[in-house]
């Protein structure tokens, strides 16, 4: 249990350093519009938002609780779909964000079509989701057991003993459906006309934060979490 408990305060280490390395990729779109997909309560919107500076700051979640919070917040929140057509028009959006959503639906084709369409020219996206190359992943499989992020049930989280994400049934998302490499993540962006500008990994197991980032500049393939940053092609 002592060994679960320090698994779980690293996830949140991790977790915080991922959030922050996303909001330092936005750049200021001071009369521009900047989507969230798959907003949450909207703490993070805001944050990257602080950062973007848009005119204009909507938010997809279709789970209500955490939508009233967002809207709290000053987000204007959508609910929609996101597994299908976004609710924008073609080429009509500066700036998208999206953290850790990717990994939860079915059709990242559609995901990532959907985005390309909706981006302007001179528009950007910043995407974070769980490395499956991140070396708790790799060590995990080496020991026989799951990788964490890799889920094969909807009711019941199996296969690795240390896994702190310890939800069942009824959770407001999914469980995952499909875990990226880095190298899987550009490529796929790339299919659907989005080219990196930033390719970069966030958190690294087993260090604390004085650690962490020296760690992920000198081994850019094995952090936690992937953050790419894409410009339309």
């Amino acid at each position: 249990m002592a060994l679960r408990e320090r698994v779980r305060r690293l996830y949140h280490v991790a977790s915080d350093v991922n959030n922050q390395t996303i909001i330092e990729q936005a750049i200021p779109v001071p009369d521009g519009v900047l989507v969230d997909l798959g907003c949450g309560d909207g703490a993070f919107t805001a944050a990257f938002a602080e950062r973007a500076r848009p005119a204009r700051t909507i938010g997809i979640e279709t789970e209500p609780t955490l939508a009233a919070a967002a809207e709290t917040r000053g987000i204007e929140v959508q609910a929609t779909d996101l597994g299908g057509t976004l609710p924008f028009e073609d080429g009509s959006i500066d700036a998208i964000v999206s953290n850790q959503v990717i990994e939860h639906l079915p059709d990242t084709d559609v995901f990532l079509r959907e985005i390309r369409r909706v981006l302007k020219p001179s528009g950007y996206v910043v995407l974070s989701t769980n490395n499956l190359a991140s070396w708790h992943n790799v060590l995990s499989l080496v020991a026989g057991w799951q990788p964490m992020p890799s889920h094969v049930s909807d009711e019941v989280i199996v296969g690795n003993p240390l896994n702190v994400d310890d939800r069942g049934a009824g959770t407001p998302y999914p469980m995952h459906r499909r875990i990226f490499t880095n190298r899987a993540l550009r490529e796929l962006a790339a299919h659907h006309r989005l080219v990196v500008d930033v390719d970069l990994t966030a958190g690294y197991y087993p260090l604390g934060p004085r650690c962490t980032r020296v760690a992920n500049r000198v081994d850019r393939r094995h952090g936690a979490f992937l953050v790419q940053r894409y410009r339309p092609s």
